[in-house]
C-alpha cells in the first residue's frame, strides 16, 4: 500500500483542516497517542543510561548490555515515530505528505502494534480465568511484571489512538477508494498478475501456518529446547494469535483480488487484509532480526525449521501488502 497514485485520485477531497482547527476528538486522540509514549520512551532511556529499573537479577537482559543499549536506541526511535504519525495525521501539512510516505510507517506500526493489543489482553483474561498469577510474564528472569503492564498499555494506547487517527484521515483524503462492495470493483483493478502474487503468498502461507496447527496440536517438532520447557497458557495465547492474523490475512487478500464474494463491504475487506498482512509481514520480520541476534545457551538455539517459518510469514505478508498496493493504486486511477 505505497503507491504515489493513492494520491493522484481525480476524485475530489476534502480541503487541508485550518491550522489548529483539528477538532477537539482529534487534538484529544493526538495527545493521548503523544503521552502513551512517555512510559516506554523513558524506560528505554533510563536502560541506556545504566539503570537497571524493571530488570530483575539474572536477567538476559544484562548479559549483553552493548546489545541492550543498541537495540533500546532503535526502538526509542521507533516508538518517536508515532509522534510524527499523530502529528502528520491531525496537522493540515499531514494532508500533502505523499500517500507511500504515510502508509508504509502507518502498515509497519499497524502490524506491529496489533497483536500485542489483541495477544496481552487475552494472556490476562487467560491468567485471571485460570488463577495463574505467572501467566502473561516469562518464566525466567527478564523483566518485572509491573513493566509488561505499563509497555504494554501504553502499546495498546498508541494502536488505539492511532489507529482512530488514521481511520479518520483515511475517510477524509481517501475515502472514495472504500466505497462500495467487492462485486462492484472492476475486473482490470485486480489483473492476472495480481492474482498470481496473491495466490502465491497464500501458497507459502501454508507452511507456517502448518507448522502454528502442529505447534497447537500438541508437537514439539522445530522447537527450540526452552521452548518446549516453557510451554503454557501464553504460548498457546500466542500460537492461536499467529494463526489467526495468518488466516485473516490471505483470506481477505484473496477476496480483494478475487472479488468474491460480491456482498462484503470493500471497507470491511480492505481493512483486514491491512492488518493482517502488517501483522504476518512486520512480526516475521521482527522475528527474523532476532533469531539472528547471537545465543549462548543452547537450549534457546532458534532451529532452523522456525528461522523458516519466520521467514515464510514474512515473505507471505509482504507479497500479499503488494496486491493490496496494486489494487489501490488501480482503482485510483479508475475512480
Amino acid at each position: 500500500m505505497t503507491e504515489t497514485a493513492l494520491h493522484r485520485s481525480p476524485a475530489p477531497s476534502p480541503a487541508p483542516r485550518a491550522e489548529g482547527r483539528a477538532g477537539p476528538a482529534r487534538r484529544a486522540l493526538r495527545l493521548l497517542a503523544i503521552l502513551a509514549c512517555v512510559p516506554y520512551v523513558s524506560l528505554k532511556a533510563a536502560w541506556m543510561a545504566g539503570s537497571e529499573i524493571g530488570i530483575p537479577a539474572g536477567s538476559v537482559l544484562l548479559e549483553h548490555r552493548d546489545l541492550l543499549i543498541v537495540a533500546n536506541a532503535v526502538t526509542v526511535l521507533a516508538d518517536a515515530l508515532v509522534v510524527v504519525l499523530a502529528l502528520l495525521l491531525t496537522r493540515p501539512w499531514g494532508q500533502r505528505v505523499p500517500a507511500w510516505l504515510l502508509a508504509l510507517p502507518m502498515w509497519a506500526a499497524t502490524g506491529l502494534l496489533a497483536p500485542i493489543m489483541t495477544g496481552y489482553p487475552a494472556q490476562l483474561a487467560v491468567a485471571a480465568l485460570s488463577g495463574d498469577e505467572a501467566a502473561a510474564t516469562p518464566a525466567e528472569p527478564f523483566l518485572d511484571s509491573w513493566v509488561f503492564a505499563v509497555v504494554y498499555g501504553g502499546f495498546i494506547l498508541q494502536g488505539l489512538s492511532l489507529g482512530t487517527l488514521f481511520a479518520l484521515y483515511t475517510r477524509d483524503r481517501w475515502g472514495h477508494l472504500l466505497r462500495g462492495r467487492l462485486g462492484g470493483i472492476p475486473a482490470r483493478v485486480s489483473g492476472p498478475g495480481v492474482r498470481a502474487t496473491a495466490l502465491a503468498g497464500a501458497l507459502l502461507a501454508l507452511f507456517p501456518a502448518v507448522l502454528h496447527v502442529m505447534w497447537l496440536s500438541g508437537s514439539t517438532h522445530g522447537m527450540a529446547a526452552r521452548q518446549i520447557a516453557e510451554r503454557d497458557a501464553d504460548a498457546v495465547v500466542l500460537e492461536v494469535q499467529w494463526l489467526a492474523f495468518l488466516v485473516v490475512a490471505v483470506t481477505a487478500t484473496l477476496l480483494l483480488v478475487l472479488r468474491r464474494p460480491a456482498a462484503p463491504r470493500v471497507r470491511t475487506v480492505l481493512s483486514l487484509a491491512w492488518v493482517g498482512t502488517g501483522m504476518v509481514g512486520c512480526w516475521g520480520a521482527y522475528m527474523s532480526l532476532v533469531a539472528l541476534m547471537p545465543e549462548t545457551d543452547p537450549a534457546k538455539h532458534v532451529t532452523a525449521l522456525m528461522r523458516l517459518a519466520y521467514a515464510g510469514e514474512m515473505i507471505t505478508g509482504l507479497l500479499l501488502a503488494a496486491c493490496l498496493a496494486v489494487v489501490l493504486r488501480r482503482r485510483s486511477a479508475a475512480a
